[in-house]
């Protein structure tokens, strides 16, 4: 998931020169190695502040940092993301796909917006938030990003003000033990998942990180992730066993006879998917380095 950092030949020759306007780092480097460290496999809340903002220093400072040619959410996955969540919300708006929302829960998002460009939109997880200037570019404006990292937070909105996305709010949360009380019509997710399903208890965080996410889509908003870890059909799996957890409580008092089932519905369900990434044919299975899939909150 990380950057490339290439190593100088000689560490002692390097430290004992100034740095060449070539050796600089600019600012899409920064941005990039920003992404790169907010999603490492050390993410969560398991790290002191002291660490982490040593582990930002260095992810943000170093100056030959080389991240771009193996960086697997580029700026064509981040283009083809905001135009296809784009025209995803449109269709919802005129209602073309049906909207499979609880008519108790109607009141957040039962309404759903006739034009997308007006949806509240949260980024978790936003790194270098280049994604919703992606967004932003596609017409959406009420943008919102989150990181637990204060200096992603920092690059994002350096970034977004020096291309002109002054609208784009950032904060400070952890996705894990997240402080929001506002829900969103449409919640982004590109490499958070991923960084959670990689640290040593991930499973668990993993359960916290679908409890946050459910608290934050509004009823009948949509949820965006896009993955470089998982499948598709295994993101749908990770959904359906998210689902199957929530109505476990309700089964076991069913069979034990003592009370009536009531089952909730699925409180996410498959909406659609990208179909347009490259794809490549390993072990006879045809796979995609790159998975967007959409789920709707009942």
């Amino acid at each position: 998931m990380a950057g490339i950092r290439l190593q100088p030949e000689d560490p002692d020759a390097s430290q004992a020169r100034p740095p060449a306007s070539s050796d600089l780092i600019s600012d899409d480097d920064r941005s990039v190695a920003a992404d790169s460290w907010s999603i490492k496999s050390d993410y969560g809340s398991t790290l002191d502040d002291e660490q982490r903002h040593a582990d930002a220093s260095e992810a943000l400072s170093v100056a030959n940092f080389r991240a771009a040619s193996d960086y697997r959410f580029g700026a064509d996955v981040m283009e083809v993301v905001a135009s296809w969540t784009k025209s995803l919300c449109g269709e919802f708006s005129q209602g073309h796909l049906s909207n499979h929302v609880d008519d108790s829960n109607c009141e957040s998002v039962g309404q759903l917006e006739k034009e997308p460009f007006n949806w509240s939109v949260l980024d978790i997880g936003t790194g270098n938030g280049l994604l919703l200037q992606e967004l932003a570019k596609q017409g959406f404006s009420d943008l919102t990003g989150t990181d637990y990292s204060e200096g992603a937070i920092d690059l994002a909105r350096s970034l977004a003000h020096r291309d002109g996305f002054t609208n784009i709010k950032f904060l400070v949360d952890d996705i894990l033990e997240t402080k929001l009380d506002r829900k969103f019509q449409l919640l982004v997710d590109k490499g958070t998942l991923d960084a959670i399903g990689l640290h040593p208890d991930g499973p668990v965080k993993r359960i916290m990180y679908w409890d946050s996410v459910s608290s934050l889509v509004a009823p009948g908003g949509l949820l965006v992730i896009t993955s470089c870890n998982s499948t598709k059909d295994e993101l749908v799996q990770e959904v359906d066993a998210f689902n199957q957890r929530r109505n476990s409580p309700s089964q076991e008092l069913g069979a034990s006879g003592d009370q009536e089932v009531n089952r909730d519905p699925p409180l996410f369900r498959y909406v659609d998917h990208v179909r347009s990434y490259p794809t490549f044919m390993f072990g006879g299975s045809v796979g995609s380095r790159v998975a967007t899939v959409a789920f709707q909150r009942n």
